[in-house]
């Protein structure tokens, strides 16, 4: 790979983090169940990506490109569900184990081998993560939401490699099938729901539009110059970002331990990532 289109490519993956950590303090602004959000949301952001697409889209329906799209769907759906049934908290640490899955995924499908290096990076980030969390009262409530949590991750990890296998191709269609999936999955829980308020349709666009378009379209681009390990690891700085919204948006400032377990992710990620650009 290019050295500037590498490091071209971390930056994405940063600002997507950033995109996608809007999605807690978003997800509970709509009042809808957890599904019609899914699917509200998914509608949307397929409209955003299909309208801003450079040049043409090519459905291949290639079981690589259909089997990214399924991962995407299960990944948004279950994350969506978590969030409502458990702890953001508890939603989002479940959902980031998802570079442990991509190490051992990404030997077999890809031939893309965790080093020590990446193995040491996802020990001190897993580590900064628990610390953060146990700081704000990590609570193992909501079996349910804990399940679909760790399924999010395990759908995480399959979407990363498996776009990750398109690297020649265009994986930007994967993501518009999989949110017109989650959009179908999503339908009968929209029916059956109230139009939601005007605070909560806001947030359903800027779900759509910001948190899953832009996002998955920076996404999509920097697939293409890392390995799928990489595409897993430098955005676990969005579950530190997440309540960092939520400070500056209600006031819950976080204690001494959060901001230490903070430090560690977002020194573990810098490290991985410069690592990553001086080997490439």
């Amino acid at each position: 790979m290019k050295d500037s289109e590498h490091r071209r490519a971390v930056g994405q993956l940063l600002l997507a983090a950033l995109c996608w950590s809007l999605g807690g303090l978003l997800i509970k602004s709509v009042d809808w169940p957890p599904l019609a959000v899914s699917g509200g949301r998914g509608l949307i952001a397929a409209l955003y990506l299909t309208l801003t697409a450079r040049g043409p889209l090519r459905f291949t329906w290639s079981p690589v490109q259909l089997g990214a799209a399924v991962a995407y769907a299960s990944c948004t759906a279950t994350f969506v569900a978590a969030t409502k049934l458990t702890t953001a908290a508890n939603a989002i640490l479940l959902q980031y184990t998802a570079p442990v899955w991509v190490a051992l995924l990404g030997v077999w499908f890809l031939g893309e081998r965790a080093s020590r290096a990446d193995w040491l990076a996802i020990g001190a980030t897993f580590g900064g993560m628990l610390l953060f969390f146990w700081s704000a009262g990590l609570q193992l409530t909501g079996a349910m939401g804990i399940i679909l949590g760790v399924a999010s991750g395990v759908s995480f990890a399959a979407m990363a490699v498996l776009m990750r296998r398109q690297k020649d191709g265009s994986p930007l269609e994967s993501i518009i099938l999989g949110n017109l999936l989650a959009f179908l999955i999503g339908v009968p829980a929209m029916i059956g729901a109230p139009l939601p308020s005007l605070k909560g349709g806001i947030a359903l666009l800027l779900l759509g539009i910001v948190q899953l378009g832009v996002s998955y379209q920076l996404y999509a681009r920097a697939v293409r110059h890392v390995t799928a390990l990489e595409a897993t690891l430098i955005p676990v700085i969005e579950p530190i970002l997440n309540p960092v919204w939520v400070a500056l948006f209600f006031g819950e400032l976080p204690g001494p331990l959060a901001f230490a377990g903070g430090a560690i992710v977002l020194a573990a990620v810098t490290w991985r990532a410069l690592a990553s650009i001086r080997r490439a």
